[in-house]
Parts: C-alpha cells; sequence; structure tokens
C-alpha cells in the first residue's frame, strides 16, 4: 500500500535524557571508519522522518539504532540484550523524572564496541535502560533498540541524505568546506552547540502579529517539525485554532499538549508557510531540560526536507533543498493514535482516539484492534504504512474493520485537516 503524502508522523518521539557525561578513565571513546577511508557512506532507514543505523553490538548482535543529535550519551532501551552478551555494568544511577523524582534505574556498560557497517566504534560507554519505558519499538512499528548521539557528532563531520537514504561521515580534517557551498550550493548556517547538542537561532512569526526571534535545538531523535515551549517566552502563545492531542513519549510516559499552525518559520535563507507546531504541556519536561536557555526545538518534520550535514567542530550545518521542501505539513486526520505490538509488531491497537475527530465521532474507541483497512489485512502491512493512509489527504473514506470485545464490527469515516 502506498504512502501518499506523509509529510508529519503521528507519534511524535521525543527522547529528553539528560544525565551526566560518563567518565571512566579507562575507556578509549571513538569511531574510526575503514583503513584508508576519509568519508564512508552507510545506508539507513527513515522511519517517520527519524534516521535509522544497524548498529553491531561488541561485535555479535545486530540491532537498531536511532541517530540522535540531541543526547550525549549511547542508550540501550532493553537491558536483556546487554544481559545476553553477559556485558559488565559499571555502575548504576537513577534518571529523575519531573520534579526530581525517581524515575528510572539505569546501568552503565562500559568499554563496549559499537559498530556501523564497517565503521568501528570501540570503548563505548552505553546507558542501558533497566526497562523499556519508551517503547520505541511500539509507536515506530520497527524493532528499535537503542539511540546513537554525540559520539557520532564530535568525530565526525556527519551528512544525511533524507531522499537516498544514506549517512556520511567526514573525517573533519578532510573535509572541503569550499566546494560544499560553492560547488553543490548549500546554504551554511551557524550553529552553537552547548552540553554537547546543536542550537540554531530562527523567526518565527505567529498569525496574531507576534513575532519571536527563537533558539531552537536540532533535535534528529524527534519526528516533528517544530516544538515551542509555551513558558520560555510570553511572545509564545497558542493560537486559538488549535487541537488537544496525544503528542508522544518519553522516559516519563506518554505527552500531551496542544497542536497549531504557526503563520511561518524563517530558517537562515528558508521559509516556511502554515507550518504545524506543537506546545507540549509542561509536566512533559523534565525539570533538567530548561539547564540551557531555548524556546523549543527543530525535527525530522523539517530536516527531511533538505540534505544535511552536520558539523560540530566549526559551528555550522549545511542545508540543500531536497524534492520535499515544498510539501505541506499535515497532522493526523484521522484523530487516531495506534500502536504495534506482537512478535512481528504486526497486530495494531488504537491507543488514543481525539475528542472530536473524525474518528470519534464514527464510533472508534481506544483498545479496538484494527483487522483491515480499506479492504487490505493489515497483518500484512506495517504500522507507517496504516499511518501514511491517515494521512493522506483529505475528504477521503476510510473504511475500518475491528476487533472490540471479541467481536468484529466495521466502521467508516472521512479524513479531515481540521487545524
Amino acid at each position: 500500500m502506498k504512502n501518499t503524502k506523509k509529510v508529519l508522523v503521528v507519534v511524535n518521539i521525543y527522547i529528553f535524557l539528560l544525565i551526566s557525561p560518563v567518565a571512566d578513565a579507562q575507556i578509549r571513546l571513538g569511531f574510526n571508519l575503514p583503513e584508508g577511508k576519509t568519508k564512508y557512506s552507510v545506508p539507513i532507514e527513515l522511519i517517520d522522518n527519524l534516521i535509522v543505523v544497524k548498529v553491531v553490538l561488541n561485535n555479535t548482535l545486530p540491532l537498531n539504532f536511532i541517530v540522535d543529535t540531541g543526547i550525549r550519551t549511547a542508550i540501550l532501551t532493553e537491558k536483556t540484550f546487554t544481559d545476553l552478551l553477559n556485558i559488565n555494568y559499571s555502575r548504576k544511577i537513577t534518571i529523575p523524572g519531573v520534579g526530581g523524582q525517581k524515575l528510572i534505574d539505569a546501568y552503565i556498560a562500559s568499554d563496549v564496541s559499537l559498530d556501523i557497517h564497517g565503521v568501528k566504534g570501540t570503548g563505548h560507554a552505553l546507558l542501558v535502560l533497566e526497562e523499556d519505558l519508551l517503547q520505541l519499538k511500539n509507536f515506530l512499528g520497527h524493532n528499535i533498540q537503542g539511540i546513537l548521539g554525540y559520539e557520532l557528532f564530535s568525530r565526525f563531520i556527519v551528512e544525511i541524505n533524507y531522499q537516498n537514504k544514506t549517512m556520511t561521515l567526514y573525517e573533519p580534517a578532510a573535509f572541503e568546506k569550499k566546494n560544499i557551498i560553492n560547488k553543490k550550493k548549500y546554504y551554511m548556517m551557524p550553529i552553537t552547540v552547548e552540553d554537547t547538542k546543536p542550537y540554531c537561532m530562527a523567526r518565527i512569526v505567529f498569525y496574531d502579529g507576534n513575532e519571536i526571534k527563537a533558539r531552537l535545538m536540532l533535535d534528529t531523535g524527534a519526528s516533528h517539525a517544530l516544538m515551542l515551549d509555551e513558558e520560555s517566552s510570553d511572545k509564545i502563545n497558542i493560537p486559538d485554532n488549535k487541537i488537544r492531542s496525544y503528542l508522544g513519549r518519553g522516559l516519563g510516559g506518554d505527552i500531551t499538549g496542544e497542536i497549531a499552525r504557526i503563520q511561518m518559520l524563517n530558517l537562515g535563507q528558508f521559509k516556511f508557510n502554515h507550518v504545524i507546531a506543537t506546545f507540549p504541556d509542561k509536566q512533559s519536561y523534565n525539570h533538567n531540560i530548561r539547564k540551557i536557555y531555548r524556546n523549543g526545538t527543530l525535527g525530522g518534520g523539517i530536516f527531511s526536507r533538505f540534505k544535511i550535514i552536520f558539523n560540530f567542530m566549526d559551528g555550522y550545518v549545511y542545508l540543500r533543498k531536497n524534492s520535499k521542501y515544498k510539501d505541506p505539513f499535515n497532522y493526523n486526520m484521522s484523530g487516531i493514535i495506534i500502536k504495534a505490538q506482537g512478535l512481528y509488531l504486526n497486530t495494531f491497537e488504537i491507543v488514543d482516539v481525539r475528542d472530536n475527530s473524525s474518528a470519534q465521532k464514527a464510533d472508534i474507541k481506544v483498545g479496538d484492534k484494527i483487522i483491515r483497512i480499506n479492504n487490505h489485512p493489515t497483518f500484512s502491512l506495517q504500522l507507517n504504512e496504516i499511518n501514511g493512509v491517515f494521512n493522506s489527504k483529505p475528504k477521503r473514506t476510510i473504511r475500518l474493520e475491528l476487533s472490540r470485545d471479541g467481536q468484529i464490527i466495521r466502521r467508516k469515516f472521512k479524513l479531515a485537516q481540521i487545524i
């Protein structure tokens, strides 16, 4: 089934992890390209605007990791894998939640190897969660077991080609900045890197005429286009034309908030009109998030419209438009949030139905399992394909066959763009 016009994902994944740096003296942190290479490309998968690479843990176990500019230390979401390999833990830590209360225990695995398609990584530290609170595989419908972050961006200049589905790593000394800017027609945008994370400035204009010069974190681990923190500035007001919705999932659990459009996002020389922005509830934040001032984040909903190169060393990103640049910004025209379950992630349960949505009016309920969508059996589909249908075009008729309390029921509704 074709996934058409899927611009913005239904579930936005926020990785809100801020922990102290791992500083065990014996660790020799580092990735190295294959011998003789100063530039090397590896294949990536794109799952709801998130970059996924295959990583082999300790030369034995192939796993899928998200590449995320928003985290400091590599994370493994399931302790089962390190236990299986008998990896030793150097210490145990507690990650705090909102208000500083205990959220989850985690373990530091030291001197771990992480290999990416021939890019050898030795002596790494790995944060291993005791429980899989993020549930990435369920909300993305794809087996995701970990997250890579600053380890890559501090070592290489990193190019992400969203269209060709490749990630190219450059040795910094061999990176030809002039050729990138002049011959390949990239726009060079300055960034600052603080506490291992990249920030840029952008101009945001609201429909009420308000505008703000916003400080935004560049977060490839978030699938949304733009997230704004209403409490960071008195100039950020959630527009009246908004919807309340489930936004995604963090370590503290479900993230809720408001969804609305802004009039314009001006990012360097690029302008985006009618951008969909998320405004999370303040209780969704870990109290540590605001240690470094920012007004919000840019995510994959923007980055996927470019070929983008991150140069943390010199403090720049380089941007070149791709064919998705002018795609409209759409948001969940069904009102349904789905979670993939089962061994093969092909059982699809509805976990949220937005108030006053087309789906709610059609008597679709939380807990319903989708068996068929427009006469296609769902066991042969992936979650992103189903979400693609739900985000295809306004007024499209959707026919669902559902399992509810042991009964088969059928429901029909039309997609609606309500913001």
